[in-house]
């Protein structure tokens, strides 16, 4: 695992001169030769680079907050991370494994219960059968869903599935933890619980990824701001400085929190 020279702290993710492409016409597909040209093909009159030219590394235990407009790449920035999507340009080397509370619902089937969904999913993520049998129950009442173990996910509420999805995945043991949107929904009180959820995986040392348009959650949180516009990375630096640029370019975007 490399390190930074300064620090010798070990980088768990090197972005380095990364871009991604995609066509506005869904119906649209890439032929094989798009497949196999060169990566310097000119783009096609639909398509659209929805992040480019990004450079940046992420030392263990950072916590960084990704802000921007919508649609300017953060959620396509930490689905890369992930290894969801792939680039067309450039390379991203991540060094360890990734919880990703992104689109979090996703994943689950409707037509199981509550308990094989959380085998299934934890199993999916890399958690062995004894350890999600030693942590189930854990799981449950974090979810709040003691009641509801037998139940087919189809029939719990959208506020139901986020608590099971984001009770799983922060449960994993991966050193990198990918938030995205997830905590805007939720009543008040569970969302209080998700924030020290996120606290006590921080203090043992994870690596945060967070986007967020609240700025009180991304102050709480990250101490390094990555600021996307237009698919171009276009400040990195402390939180407060990314904020108040941000601020400045999208002052109603931004959201002061509760």
């Amino acid at each position: 695992m490399p390190t930074t020279p300064q620090t010798a702290t070990p980088v768990v993710i090197d972005v380095h001169d990364v871009g991604i492409r995609f066509r506005r016409n869904k119906r649209g597909r890439r032929s094989f030769k798009d497949l196999f040209s060169g990566r310097g093909r000119r783009s096609l009159p639909d398509e659209f680079w929805a992040l480019r030219h990004a450079s940046f590394s992420v030392t263990a235990g950072e916590a960084i907050g990704v802000v921007g407009r919508n649609g300017q790449g953060k959620s396509t920035l930490l689905k890369l991370v992930a290894g969801v999507l792939l680039s067309d340009e450039g390379r991203i080397d991540v060094h360890g494994g990734v919880a990703p509370l992104i689109e979090i619902t996703g994943g689950f089937v409707d037509d199981l219960s509550v308990r094989e969904n959380v085998f299934l999913t934890a199993g999916l993520h890399g958690m062995n059968r004894r350890d999600i049998e030693a942590r189930f129950d854990e799981i449950i009442e974090f979810a709040e869903l003691q009641d509801f173990v037998g139940t087919p996910y189809k029939h719990l509420s959208s506020g139901m599935k986020v608590r099971l999805a984001f009770s799983v995945v922060s449960r994993l043991e991966e050193p990198i933890l990918l938030v995205d949107e997830v905590l805007a929904v939720g009543d008040k009180a569970f969302r209080a619980k998700c924030y020290r959820r996120i606290e006590e995986l921080l203090a043992g040392g994870r690596t945060l990824f967070f986007v967020s348009h609240n700025e009180r959650d991304l102050r709480r949180f990250c101490t390094r701001g990555l600021y996307l516009d237009g698919g171009a990375l276009v400040v990195d630096g402390p939180i407060d400085e990314v904020l108040a640029r941000y601020a400045a370019d999208s002052p109603t975007d931004l959201t002061a929190g509760e």
